[in-house]
């Protein structure tokens, strides 16, 4: 492989796992959601949340609602913590 499509791989590999949500992160941001509602939402039988696309949806929507709103860190961490503890959808 040339050395410059070898850098622009890792350039693009690196930047896709940099844009992936830090799960622990999430879990602090989370506290604030956690004073409306808890995590019952996110639970068997009560999740309305059928995929890790709706699940990004919700949490941008609820997430303009702070002020100020969540930046897209805070949502994409927010979306890792709340799929690796509750939905566990595929990552794509």
């Amino acid at each position: 492989m040339r050395p410059v499509v070898l850098l622009a791989a890792l350039a693009i590999a690196q930047g896709a796992s940099a844009a992936a949500g830090d799960p622990e992160k999430g879990r602090q941001v989370h506290r604030v959601c956690e004073q409306c509602h808890g995590t019952e939402p996110y639970q068997p039988g009560k999740a309305k949340i059928k995929s890790l696309a709706a699940l990004r949806r919700a949490v941008v929507r609820w997430g303009d609602y702070y002020n100020p709103a969540l930046s897209k860190q805070d949502v994409d961490d927010l979306v890792a913590y709340l799929n690796r503890d509750f939905y566990r959808f595929p990552e794509k």
